[in-house]
């Protein structure tokens, strides 16, 4: 006999397939734990609904009766499978006893599915992918609605969303949040649309620069679409004929105006490290080189945002984690692993 069983996902948001899973951990073990992905993020057309605002939706999906055998386990995206894989255990130790009986119970639907290979201590239960319906699908349907015609652009996915599920969907449309996610979703989808016809998926290649000086980090708000008024590090995308050194110091000088000396910059510099994980950016698989600056105890330089920036300011470093919730894409694990 199973003591528990685990299942892991986004549930962005939860649809039938999802329930199927969560009904079979029910039925094979007394308690049920489910690993909502993606904790910790700020809201985007890729993850619009908070992890607390997914495990209501999950609850509200779930027979009243079954709902206090449930346990819901927010997750951090890690961008590294074994800190993730160790993270989900270390959270499910923390509700079981030692030497528990656990299983996952999981479909492989795609590549995005190796995870389940990830805990090889846990019984595997393989279950069949019930139907073709994904999240992604529905998300575009929702988010790419006009105005006053949700329902319509709902109801071909009907079978695949739960009456729960619709009910959520349609109170959150009515939020303040929800115009915004349509916005960029949109913007989203006229600028992969831009690419759509070349022959391979371009890569794209950007920079980015932790500046630090007296225990602060440099930061701005972005000014744009996608991430408008989320913070982020000052950078962006490689221009055709500059180095990779070249592209960071124009992007600190348009974004921010710290326009040091050169020499001063490479005095400073302590690391660079390329970042590249698929999932780091919706606009497309992008690849960032972080160059880590030390200015020490020299004055704080000044700064004023401009170009793609709203804001740039220096901020305590020790008061940038409460901020997690509030970074543009994985920019807040790039100042926490250029920083550790």
């Amino acid at each position: 006999m199973l003591d528990a069983a685990v299942l892991i996902g986004r549930f962005q948001p939860v649809h039938q397939g999802h329930l199927a899973l969560v009904h079979e951990a029910l039925a094979r073990a007394p308690r049920v734990f489910i690993v909502v992905g993606s904790a910790c993020q700020a809201r985007s057309p890729k993850n619009p609904f908070t992890w607390q605002e997914r495990a209501a939706m999950l609850r509200e999906c779930v027979p009243e009766t079954e709902r206090h055998r449930l346990t819901v386990l927010p997750i951090r995206d890690h961008y590294n499978e074994p800190l993730w894989a160790q993270a989900v255990q270390q959270a499910v130790a923390a509700h079981t006893r030692p030497q528990a009986r656990i299983a996952l119970v999981g479909h492989f639907k795609d590549a995005s599915s190796s995870y389940l290979a990830a805990f090889p201590d846990w019984t595997l239960i393989r279950m069949q992918r019930q139907g073709d319906m994904d999240a992604n699908t529905i998300r575009d349907a929702y988010l790419g609605a006009a105005p006053g015609a949700l329902d319509a652009a709902l109801s071909p996915l009907a079978e695949g969303v739960p009456a729960a599920t619709r009910r959520w969907l349609a109170t959150f449309s009515q939020t303040p949040q929800y115009a915004p996610l349509q916005e960029e979703w949109r913007m989203l989808r006229d600028y992969r649309a831009s690419w759509a016809c070349a022959p391979y998926p371009p890569i794209f290649v950007t920079v980015d620069a932790v500046v630090q000086c007296q225990q602060q980090v440099l930061l701005i708000q972005r000014a744009h679409a996608p991430g408008k008024g989320l913070w982020a590090l000052p950078g962006g995308f490689l221009e055709p004929h500059e180095t990779l050194w070249q592209s960071c110091l124009r992007e600190l000088a348009e974004e921010t105006h710290c326009e040091l000396p050169e020499p001063t910059w490479r005095a400073a510099l302590q690391q660079i490290r390329v970042f590249d994980h698929p999932d780091r950016s919706q606009r497309g698989r992008t690849i960032t080189h972080v160059h880590r600056f030390d200015l020490g105890n020299t004055p704080v330089p000044p700064v004023r945002a401009d170009d793609d920036a709203a804001l740039a300011t220096w901020v305590p470093i020790d008061q940038v984690a409460p901020l997690e919730e509030q970074f543009f894409e994985d920019h807040f694990h790039l100042v926490s692993q250029m920083l550790s």
